[in-house]
């Protein structure tokens, strides 16, 4: 799947800017992620850009419908094993990640949304302000991005092998560098 057919996937289905924005998140720090192990850039930003593609129009059988689409599409298996496992725990009956980019993907998923919850409440609002350690300093806020999940994001230690700040500083600086994009 190419990065337009990535995207053209997203925008049918998708009309929700913000949940846009939090698609093309995941994929900047996918990539980033894909550089940091030295694997595929492409299948990991791909994987990354499309994750949540159904959730607006299916969110009853997020991601299921998505992996038919991607199924009748003749996708790479990687490709769909990695949009299963990111709702492993949301969904009912879905494996968990195993590989790195499985579990980099649903480790970053709820990271994005972190990072920019904390881009928001700045004055600045804008992401390029943002430090690893405004990060680390919300963290154990229960009450501050309440829907985020903390040990979704803390498996970066144990299945990744990346302490957790550096974790967040490979997503944070993925994100900053498209932050026109996101609007931050």
């Amino acid at each position: 799947m190419t990065r337009e057919e990535a995207f053209n996937l997203v925008t049918s289905q998708t009309e929700n800017k913000n949940l846009v924005k939090h698609m093309f998140a995941v994929e900047a720090a996918m990539r980033g992620l894909a550089d940091y192990f030295k694997e595929d850039n492409n299948l990991w930003k791909i994987v990354g850009l499309i994750h949540d593609a159904d959730y607006e129009k299916h969110p009853d059988t997020h991601p299921l419908f998505l992996i038919e689409e991607l199924k009748k599409r003749k996708e790479d298996k990687v490709l769909i094993n990695a949009i299963k496992t990111h709702a492993w725990q949301y969904r009912d009956g879905l494996p968990e990640p195993t590989t790195k980019l499985e579990w980099s993907l649903y480790c970053c998923d709820e990271l994005t949304g972190l990072i920019v919850a904390v881009a928001l409440v700045r004055p600045e609002k804008k992401l390029s302000f943002v430090t690893v350690e405004n990060v680390l300093k919300k963290w154990p806020e229960k009450s501050f991005a309440k829907g985020v999940s903390r040990e979704q994001i803390s498996l970066c230690e144990e299945k990744l092998g990346i302490p957790l700040n550096q974790f967040i500083e490979i997503v944070l600086k993925s994100m900053q560098g498209i932050s026109s994009e996101l609007g931050l």
